[in-house]
């Protein structure tokens, strides 16, 4: 088997078709507009029209101008205004797909991710009241100790600086041992 074809079912074996739907769902919701039927999940988002429509319905005006028609770079600058208005709205840089992930169809598991970062990241936005995607992210949990408490921390040896309580690999033979021949 080719590189190429490698790469390709390594990246395809990476996709879930569970969170696709869930993602397609979540997106359908909030935008208002079944998928049409029969047609692929990443084929609907490809132009990059419902992404912009998308983030436009969590923050109103995120994309002032969303092309319908014009060719491949007018849908590619669709996908760069998406991923610029996520950005802006919170979702971090990592989270990003590609471009050509999804236009190229190259990486549609990276596009899910993404989704699901703009789903999380709704939860951190008290101003946006509609259904949500993926797990609520965990909010901090400040800890305040004492002086005293970090001076008596201090002093205590924890597991994983390395203490076996004592016990050594002494007396263990495992196999067979070793044979030195002097004088050959």
């Amino acid at each position: 088997m080719s590189l190429q074809r490698q790469v390709a079912a390594k990246i395809a074996s990476k996709r879930n078709p569970h969170q696709d739907k869930e993602a397609q769902e979540w997106i359908e919701t909030i935008v208002g507009k079944k998928f049409p039927a029969g047609v692929p999940y990443e084929e609907v988002l490809k132009d990059g029209q419902v992404l912009c429509q998308l983030i436009n319905k969590i923050r109103e005006g995120s994309v002032p101008k969303i092309n319908s028609s014009g060719g491949q770079f007018k849908f590619m600058e669709n996908i760069n205004n998406f991923q610029k208005a996520i950005k802006a709205y919170g979702v971090a840089d990592i989270d990003v797909f590609q471009t050509v992930d999804l236009y190229e169809g190259k990486d549609i598991s990276q596009v899910t991710n993404t989704i699901f970062a703009l789903g999380r990241e709704t939860y951190r936005h008290s101003d946006w009241k509609g259904p949500y995607l993926g797990p609520k992210p965990s909010d901090e949990a400040k800890r305040d100790f004492t002086e005293e408490q970090l001076q008596a921390g201090k002093t205590i040896i924890g597991l994983q600086a390395g203490t076996n309580k004592g016990a050594t690999q002494s007396g263990q033979n495992i196999g067979a041992g070793r044979k030195i021949i002097l004088g050959k």
